[in-house]
């Protein structure tokens, strides 16, 4: 079964960011990982005009009722209605989460994916703490290639069937 890889970030985003995200985009449409996300602008967009470039697919779970609102590049629109409640499915399907950048949507998408088990790699994202005590369980990369082949990494070690697929 291919893997499912979120990607999260901002909506919008600095230029340098969405070129990672868009090779993040990439490598994983290149290695046949489904890209999961938002399905609307910045780190969004771009993963998935990366993924679409290699072959890929790319699902967006969208906040709103219409499937037009996902951005061009998206392959699979979900439209769910849910707001930003729609964060907890993106995480909840994926096999493994990429947090690129973000603001508070991220946050959240890091938070519950690390309250529920699910894997996390960072590209220049979130830096959490509590009580002033660093909490981060966060997988930190350097690059869009190392994102890549570590979520990939993460998603073999759920190979053993604990990804509820």
């Amino acid at each position: 079964m291919k893997p499912y890889v979120a990607v999260v970030g901002a909506g919008r985003a600095p230029a340098a960011l969405d070129r990672v995200a868009e090779d993040v985009g990439r490598g994983l449409g290149e290695q046949g990982a489904v890209v999961l996300c938002g399905g609307l602008s910045g780190v969004m967009e771009a993963a998935c005009r990366g993924c679409r470039a290699a072959g890929g697919t790319s699902v967006g779970v969208l906040p709103g009722d219409d499937r037009a609102e996902a951005n061009e590049f998206v392959d699979v629109a979900l439209a769910t209605g849910m707001g930003e409640m729609r964060n907890a499915l993106i995480v909840r399907a994926a096999d493994v989460v990429v947090a690129l950048g973000g603001e508070y949507g991220t946050l959240s998408e890091v938070a519950f994916a690390l309250k529920i088990g699910r894997p996390v790699v960072g590209y220049d994202t979130w830096e959490l703490s509590k009580d002033g005590e660093p909490r981060d369980g966060i997988v930190r990369v350097g690059s869009a290639e190392e994102a890549v082949a570590t979520a990939l990494r993460l998603c073999s070690r759920r190979s053993d069937g604990s990804s509820g697929r």
